[in-house]
């Protein structure tokens, strides 16, 4: 079993075959009550969990917004996009089969992002990313991530899974940023960029 915290430093995944990292929110009215704000409630905000693989620091696939498999071999896998938050437990996905990750991939960087354009981390609240040891077909969470409720940023690079040798380290980042909405580019630079 790992635990993980920010101020720990990576950990090493040893025994670790299958790691799950999950993000869920709540919806919000904002200031609004009334019919106003249950509308905004109902339609909710949409963040999304985007899993980005890295050879050496250059972007090559991404897991998350219209890619549920970008290796094609179910090695790095996305559960599909939930665009309100509503519903109990994890409302995006991505599972990673480390010993099915090609060799080439060095590093892979799981974001939060209020990507879509009119979503943002102020339209949601309780945000939070879990991280599960998947080995075995059970899921024990290993790690429990808030971001600050304070932030402006509408992206948060939540954790970095990183080859070494032929073993793999995970490190919390949890650091917020800012992704220009609807730019791929910006959100691959803003992964490489932790």
């Amino acid at each position: 079993m790992i635990t993980l915290t920010k101020e720990d430093g990576p950990a090493d995944l040893d025994g670790v075959t299958h790691l799950s990292i999950g993000v869920s929110w709540d919806p919000t009215a904002g200031s609004s009550g009334g019919v106003l704000g249950k509308l905004r409630r109902n339609s909710g905000t949409d963040l999304d969990l985007i899993a980005i693989a890295l050879q050496g620091g250059d972007p090559v696939r991404l897991a998350g917004l219209d890619s549920l498999d970008p290796m094609g071999n179910g090695s790095l896998v996305h559960s599909g996009d939930n665009q309100t938050g509503r519903g109990d437990g994890d409302d995006e996905t991505v599972t990673v089969e480390f010993a099915r990750i090609p060799p080439h991939i060095t590093s892979i960087v799981f974001v939060a992002a209020a990507y879509k354009k009119g979503s943002s981390f102020q339209k949601a609240r309780n945000i939070s990313f879990k991280v599960y040891d998947a080995t075995g077909g059970t899921s024990q969470q290993v790690a429990d991530i808030w971001p600050s409720l304070l932030s402006q940023d509408n992206g948060c690079a939540v954790a970095k899974a990183v080859r070494v040798g032929g073993s793999w380290k995970l490190e919390v980042i949890n650091t917020t940023g800012k992704i220009k909405q609807g730019d791929e580019h910006a959100l691959m630079r803003f992964a490489i960029s932790k």
